[in-house]
């Protein structure tokens, strides 16, 4: 069951690079989190692009300013691989190509508890900016841990940012 989305998503994504004339083999792995029983459930795909055969600039243009190419091809793989999909058969694709997924992952968690101690040590509202809306949603699941603070999204894009603000009490 684990190994057919991995496949359809491996190869969805080597056809795609295929076609912008990028050769690169695509490894997959997978992503758990615990369970309430304590067992670990699978969350996502991991396609990781293999930038061995890979320039510095098909890299630099693959991720993009502020990683948005290789988050326009993460919004198509999770799109189009799960389309005509049933419930039970969808899946949650994240592409990475040279670590920027890792690294941006420690930057965000960064924020989000530098933002904590601030919205705890002032009692105020705080704003981060520059987020893609998956960066948002991993900071809104961050945060439901977090019985003190609450978030919230305000704007429009492309100028959405994330509030942390201390929880209000009912």
């Amino acid at each position: 069951m684990i190994a057919e989305p991995m496949q359809r998503g491996q190869q969805w994504l080597k056809t795609l690079l295929h076609i912008t004339a990028v050769n690169a083999e695509i490894t997959g792995g997978i992503e758990t989190i615990e369970g309430q029983d304590g067992s670990q459930e699978l969350d996502n795909y991991w396609l990781t692009i293999d930038e061995s055969n890979l320039t510095p600039e098909q890299i630099r243009v693959l991720i993009g300013t502020d990683g948005s190419v290789l988050d326009a091809i993460q919004y198509l793989a999770n799109s189009v691989l799960n389309l005509n999909q049933s419930e039970d058969q969808q899946a949650s694709y994240t592409i990475e190509l040279n670590g920027y997924r890792v690294k941006r992952q420690a930057e965000i968690r960064h924020l989000a508890l530098s933002a904590a101690e601030e919205a705890r040590a002032s009692g105020r509202e705080v704003e981060i900016k520059s987020l893609s809306s998956a960066e948002r949603r991993q900071i809104h699941t961050f945060f439901q841990d977090f019985s003190d603070l609450e978030t919230y999204s305000r704007g429009k894009e492309p100028h959405r940012l994330l509030v942390v603000r201390p929880a209000r009490l009912e």
